[in-house]
């Protein structure tokens, strides 16, 4: 018996294979891209191998290598300015941007990576080839493997464009953000056009408590956490008070009790945060009717007082946040079998338990995808804190206001301050916090769904 166990989709199809079994044409196929399957009379399949291959060279004689012989340095020639003796005029000679040269440069080592996994592709398909021939089975020309994408490889063709997106719309983009963090790119000393690589230097200066980049980030991720959990728990648990009460068998126009609240998600949500930031304000109509009947001596600080401002954004978010909770638990109340409470009510179970050994966990089972999705949501939610508060109110000479989160902050930082190098260290921070809390999340709703019996 082997020690260990086999893959589940292990072929004899690889690369070690093939440089170790192969024979002089799978061999040769190492540095020419589809040899073997043209020998093995494949010719459209080893055609565009081959053309794959040609196009990358040419790539990469074209602007490929210089691309990346810039990208350890990122430039160093400054913009010149020269007098011209027979127009008399100064012009302007182009210096490197380092900007673009850091962007040319990640994405020649992305296209390098793709054609990496291409080559492979390539050499494990010839070795197929020489294998299957000289086994005497049948190989597929190129017609049948284009009929072939629409029967048994369909799923191959449909995943072309999705995957395509997100490699070039979502994967290059984030590694091209992420390297910033690791320069100096930002207005700081005026490196805005020609910046260096710096290392951890930026991650240094974020995490240091003594620098007061350091102190803000730290005020601000705490701020980011306690809105997170604050927020996602009271939407959950007040949401589903809610759905209970209309549910129950008592309740009266349960259709019209619905529509009352759902109708705030049909009014656009920036909407309605813009109107409620202009009654919160000092002059807007809900201090000015509390000073006119002589509740209020002065304006409440809704925006003004670091207190006031994160309760009052935490209050508003419950506004746009609980209709959306009241249609997921209203849809999970109505399939929880009726034979259940039935059962618990004989062996005489009172509301409590019931809600607790029935309610509740079944609750947890279907909804902790969509409480993972809200509280990643809630961290990163943009819209409520911006159009409400602005993140306000800011300390003199912070780049951070109270009520800012992570993702409100990376903005200033980057849209408003110009600190793109701290921006992106944030943006990497963020995402390390949204990947442990939710996989902690993840496990103990599992744990508790475990211990429940539903798993």
């Amino acid at each position: 018996m082997k020690k260990g166990k086999n893959k589940e989709f292990s072929t004899p199809y690889t690369v070690t294979n093939a440089v170790a079994k192969g024979n002089i044409i799978t061999k040769l196929s190492l540095l020419i891209m589809g040899l073997g399957n043209i020998a093995h009379k494949q010719i459209g399949k080893g055609i565009m191998f081959l053309a794959v291959e040609a196009a990358y060279i040419w790539y990469m004689i074209q602007s490929g290598i210089y691309n990346l012989s810039m990208l350890p340095s990122l430039g160093w020639r400054e913009q010149e300015k020269v007098w011209n003796e027979k127009k008399s005029i100064y012009e302007y000679t182009a210096g490197d941007q380092s900007s673009l040269i850091l962007l040319y440069g990640v994405a020649t080592v992305y296209i390098t990576a793709m054609f990496i996994i291409v080559w492979r592709e390539s050499v494990k398909s010839s070795y197929k080839s020489e294998v299957l021939a000289k086994s005497g089975k049948h190989l597929n020309n190129f017609k049948e493997d284009c009929k072939s994408l629409l029967d048994q490889n369909l799923y191959k063709l449909l995943l072309v464009a999705p995957v395509m997106g997100i490699l070039i719309f979502t994967i290059l983009p984030l590694i091209y953000n992420i390297t910033m963090a690791f320069t100096n790119y930002s207005k700081v000393n005026d490196h805005l056009v020609l910046f260096d690589w710096v290392g951890l230097a930026n991650f240094k200066k974020i995490l240091n408590f003594g620098d007061s980049i350091g102190k803000q980030f730290y005020s601000v991720l705490g701020w980011t956490l306690i809105w997170a959990i604050v927020a996602t728990a009271l939407n959950y648990i007040l949401g589903m008070i809610l759905a209970i009460i209309i549910n129950r068998k008592e309740t009266k126009g349960k259709a019209f009790w619905r529509f009352c609240f759902v109708l705030s998600i049909a009014v656009p949500q920036f909407v309605s945060l813009l109107i409620m930031r202009t009654m919160l304000q000092p002059t807007g109509i809900v201090n000015t009717l509390l000073l006119k009947y002589g509740l209020i001596d002065t304006a409440l600080p809704f925006f003004s007082n670091a207190t006031w401002a994160r309760v009052t954004v935490i209050v508003i978010n419950l506004w746009v946040g609980i209709p959306y909770t009241l249609l997921q638990v209203t849809g999970i109340l109505q399939n929880i079998p009726g034979e259940l409470y039935e059962a618990a009510k004989i062996d005489g179970a009172n509301a409590v338990q019931t809600f607790f050994k029935i309610t509740l966990p079944y609750m947890l089972f279907v909804m902790t995808p969509y409480l993972i999705t809200q509280f990643t949501g809630n961290i990163n939610n943009f819209n409520v804190i911006f159009l409400l508060s602005g993140g306000n109110p800011t300390p003199v000479d912070a780049t951070a206001g109270k009520t800012d989160l992570l993702v409100t902050w990376l903005y200033k930082l980057t849209v408003d301050k110009n600190y793109y190098n701290l921006g992106a260290v944030i943006g990497i921070m963020t995402f390390i916090v949204l990947a442990i809390v939710a996989l902690v999340t993840y496990r103990n709703t599992a744990s508790y769904k475990d211990e429940e019996g539903f798993m």
